[in-house]
C-alpha cells in the first residue's frame, strides 16, 4: 500500500545524544496520523513531529476518551530492525478502543505504515544493549462539545521515542508498597484497557509510595483488598515452591504482552504455572515458611523487574538483593530474541526491513 510522507525540513538528530536517551524524553522527527470522521478512518500519513492543535472544548480534555499502546523495535546485532510481537499489541489496542467506544483501527495501521515510519526514522534507533525504539500509538476523541457521550471524530497517531533502560540504575530489585487504602480498578471498570484514566488515578498512591521509599505500588483487589492484582507499570509473578503464580485476567488488570511471553516460556520449560487469585497473606506466609523463591514484574518498558521487598500493613518481607535465577532466565531469553542474539523460534519478531 502507498502512504503519504511529508518529510521534516531538517532533522533534530544531530542535536540529540542517543548514548543516554533516558526513557520517553526524546522524540524522533516524524509521526504517523489518521482521522476518523463520517464513519470511516482516513488513510494514514507520515508527517513531521509537531505540537497538535486542539479545540479547548475537545472531549478528550474533559472526559478522557482515549487509549494508547506501548511496544518496542530493536536494532539487532546483525543490523536488522525488529518489532517485538506487534500483532499482540494491535489486538490489545483495539480491545481498549472497544471498551472506550473508539472506532477500532484497521489491521494495516500496525503493518506496513508502521514499518515505513521506522524505516524513515532508522537512524534514531539507539544501538546499545538495553536500548530500543519505543513505539507509542494512541487514539482519542477529537470532537468539541461538553457532554458525556462518545465523540464522532477521532484522531490516531503514532510517535517514536528512542529509549534506554526503564530503570536508570539497571536491573536491581524494586521495593513495593501494597496499599489497602487505594485501588487501581474494579470489576466492570476499565482496568483491562490501556487508557489514561487508569494511570492518572494511580499517581497519588504512587507518590505516597515514593515518599515512603518504595519504587511502586502493589495493587490489591477493589472488593476485599486482599488479592494481588498488578504493579503500577507491570504484571507481577510469584515463584512459590515449584509453582509460578500470577493473577488471572478477569477484567481488572492489563493483559501484558511480556506476561503472555513469560507464561508461554514457563510452560515450555516444564514449570508448574497457575493463573489464579493469590492473597497478600499467602505471599507473606510463603515467605515466613521459606517457600517464596522469587518475585518479579513483567512489562514492555523494563521486560523483567525483580522485586526485592514488599511492605504491607506495617510488615515487610525481604526477597532478594539481586535478580533471581528464574527471572534472569526469562530476561535473557526474551532480550536475546529481541536483539537477534538467539533464534526467534516463536515468531515473535516482525522485521522492519
Amino acid at each position: 500500500m502507498s502512504i503519504s510522507i511529508t518529510r521534516a525540513g531538517s532533522s533534530r538528530l544531530h542535536d540529540t545524544d542517543l548514548s543516554d536517551p533516558g526513557f520517553g524524553l526524546i522524540f524522533s522527527d516524524h509521526m504517523m496520523q489518521a482521522v476518523y470522521e463520517d464513519g470511516a478512518w482516513s488513510e494514514l500519513e507520515i508527517i513531521p513531529y509537531a505540537p497538535l492543535s486542539m479545540d479547548p472544548g475537545s472531549c478528550m480534555l474533559h472526559y478522557g476518551q482515549g487509549v494508547f499502546e506501548g511496544l518496542k523495535a530493536f536494532a539487532s546485532d546483525q543490523g536488522h530492525v525488529n518489532i517485538f510481537r506487534p500483532e499482540m499489541h494491535f489486538a490489545r489496542f483495539n480491545r481498549s478502543c472497544k471498551r472506550l467506544c473508539i472506532p477500532e483501527v484497521p489491521d494495516h495501521f500496525f503493518g506496513e505504515p508502521l514499518r515505513e515510519l521506522l524505516r524513515l526514522e532508522r537512524d534514531w534507533i539507539p544501538r546499545q544493549d538495553g536500548q530500543a525504539m519505543y513505539i507509542r500509538p494512541f487514539a482519542f476523541g477529537d470532537e468539541s462539545f461538553l457532554g458525556v457521550k462518545p465523540a464522532s471524530r477521532y484522531r490516531f497517531l503514532t510517535i517514536l521515542s528512542p529509549v534506554g533502560a526503564y530503570y536508570a540504575e539497571g536491573i536491581k530489585p524494586v521495593k513495593l508498597w501494597a496499599s489497602s487504602d487505594y485501588v487501581r480498578a474494579a470489576v466492570g471498570g476499565v482496568g483491562e484497557a490501556k487508557t489514561p484514566a487508569n494511570y492518572a488515578a494511580s499517581l497519588y498512591p504512587a507518590r505516597q509510595a515514593t515518599e515512603k521509599g518504595f519504587t511502586q505500588v502493589l495493587w490489591l483487589d477493589a472488593l476485599e483488598h486482599k488479592y494481588i492484582e498488578e504493579v503500577g507499570t507491570m504484571n507481577i509473578f510469584f515463584y512459590i515452591g515449584d509453582r509460578l503464580i500470577t493473577s488471572p485476567l478477569e477484567g481488572t488488570i492489563l493483559g501484558g504482552v511480556t506476561r503472555m511471553s513469560v507464561l508461554a516460556l514457563a510452560r515450555e520449560w516444564g514449570l508448574e504455572v497457575e493463573e489464579r487469585k493469590l492473597t497478600i497473606d499467602e505471599v507473606f506466609q510463603a515467605s515466613r515458611e521459606g517457600k517464596l523463591k522469587e518475585v518479579f514484574g513483567t512489562g514492555t518498558a523494563a521486560v523483567i523487574s525483580p522485586v526485592g521487598m514488599i511492605h504491607y500493613a506495617g510488615e515487610e518481607i525481604s526477597i532478594t538483593d539481586e535478580i533471581g535465577p528464574l527471572a534472569s532466565r526469562f530476561y535473557k531469553y526474551i532480550t536475546d530474541v529481541q536483539y537477534g542474539r538467539s533464534e526467534d523460534d516463536h515468531n515473535w519478531l516482525t522485521n522492519v526491513d
